[in-house]
């Protein structure tokens, strides 16, 4: 029946009741196996050197080899990816396959979304989760295309995820079907 085209038309319209999407960056599993062959390298100076070079001098390669591995391989896999999820309530963004680190906005806090085209490592200073005084805050695995939020403290916040514009998109209709919910009360 096509008694109310109206509301067939508001329901084809509706914004999804979750969003979700990910960005991925393959090219910091290099970096991962750079991480992985440090620490492969402090293992075998500890096992296998002649300890009669010197202690002192074999224990600080040994520790710095492995600790310069945990470094760049937990903090390259931790940025591996990127999951968004849009709810009604909020935006969440974890990172890497533990979901650390994790960022909850609740969309009540934000004013704005915008689509942002071309979002570059070398604008923020490196991938990973950045702050820059004069642009906000932002999570970055690759370069491409990106969503920022305008929050009501006047901050920003930008992560890089794939089909950023329906993010975007269903970011605004949450914000103007919660402003009509508040009218309507009000």
């Amino acid at each position: 029946m096509t008694d109310h085209p109206g509301v067939e038309g508001q329901a084809a319209h509706a914004p999804p009741p979750i969003w979700t999407g990910r960005a991925t960056n393959r090219i910091q599993w290099v970096l991962a196996a750079v991480g992985a062959g440090c620490m492969a390298l402090g293992i075998e100076l500890a096992v296998d050197a002649p300890w009669t070079s010197g202690v002192l001098a074999l224990l600080m390669s040994v520790i710095g080899c492995v600790a310069a591995g945990l470094l760049v391989l937990f903090g390259t896999l931790a940025f591996v990816h990127v999951a968004v999820t849009v709810d009604r309530d909020c935006m969440e963004v974890r990172c890497g396959y533990m979901g650390l680190p994790r960022r909850r906005i609740p969309l009540d806090s934000v004013v704005g979304a915008d689509f942002v085209p071309r979002v570059c490592p070398r604008q923020w200073g490196g991938w990973g989760y950045r702050w820059r005084p004069e642009q906000g805050t932002a999570v970055i695995v690759r370069r491409g295309e990106g969503l920022a939020l305008r929050l009501g403290d006047g901050r920003m916040f930008t992560v890089t995820v794939d089909d950023a514009e329906t993010a975007v998109r269903v970011i605004r209709d949450r914000l103007r079907l919660t402003s009509k919910g508040t009218a309507a009360e009000i």
